[in-house]
């Protein structure tokens, strides 16, 4: 076998192997990526595109969710950070009014997931079933600051 030969191979290997682990990266930064899909939190680790999940709410939230004012839903401006249940003027379920807990990003995520899990008789029925999506829209919500 001539040198030029084993060299050829050799470049060939080098062009079939090169890929594999670049391959190898995105298959481990999909999978870490999905990790929080089973958490307790929902996907709470997943980070957030403010701008797709801004998309996201406009779409999925809307019907229900205005930013400043009360309407089906209470409104969504502050809600990172608030005390569940607690903005003014706004009818809760009484399970929603006595809940205990500040909204949070995890929390929001829990309750974007399940809200009837997170809170059982709330007048929340609307879930959002793909993690990813419900860690860009809770991004959004956390740009909207009182």
């Amino acid at each position: 076998m001539s040198v030029r030969r084993v060299r050829s191979r050799a470049a060939r290997s080098l062009v079939l192997c090169a890929p594999l682990p670049l391959a190898l990266a995105a298959c481990t930064s999909g999978m870490s990526a999905q990790s929080g899909i089973g958490s307790p939190a929902g996907g709470a680790s997943l980070v957030g595109s403010a701008a797709r999940g801004a998309t996201l709410w406009e779409a999925r939230c809307t019907a229900c969710h205005t930013v400043d004012h009360n309407s089906v839903g209470p409104m969504h401006r502050g809600v990172v950070g608030r005390m569940a249940g607690s903005v003014p003027g706004y009818d809760y379920s009484p399970a929603l009014a006595h809940a205990h807990f500040i909204w949070t990003r995890e929390k929001l995520m829990e309750w974007l997931k399940d809200p009837g899990a997170l809170v059982p008789g709330t007048k929340m029925t609307y879930s959002v079933p793909e993690a990813q999506d419900r860690a860009d829209i809770v991004a959004y919500l956390a740009t909207l600051k009182k």
